[in-house]
């Protein structure tokens, strides 16, 4: 017998120009936090391990705005994410 993974992902998402705070734009675990991740890796969009905040973030659904009391975290997410850019285009 197989064992699930037992991986989850989330994806993060902010516009600057329409959004008033980060959203949660998908959630999942076992295959389909597998097909998010490679999705992400497929667009060349950044992977971040974090169960702390994947723990945190599980309490959402899909489409939520990120609250007030995550913006520190969550902005330690992008700026990571704008590092591996920057690096990336190197």
């Amino acid at each position: 017998m197989k064992k699930e993974s037992r991986r989850e992902a989330m994806a993060l998402g902010y516009d600057s120009e329409t959004d008033r705070a980060p959203q949660l734009l998908a959630k999942g675990k076992g295959i389909i936090a597998d097909n998010i991740i490679e999705k992400a890796k497929e667009n060349g969009v950044p992977v971040q391990e974090d169960t702390s905040l994947v723990e945190i973030l599980s309490h959402l659904n899909v489409n939520d705005q990120i609250p007030e009391e995550l913006y520190q975290v969550v902005a330690e997410v992008f700026a990571f994410i704008y590092r591996t850019d920057q690096e990336a285009s190197k």
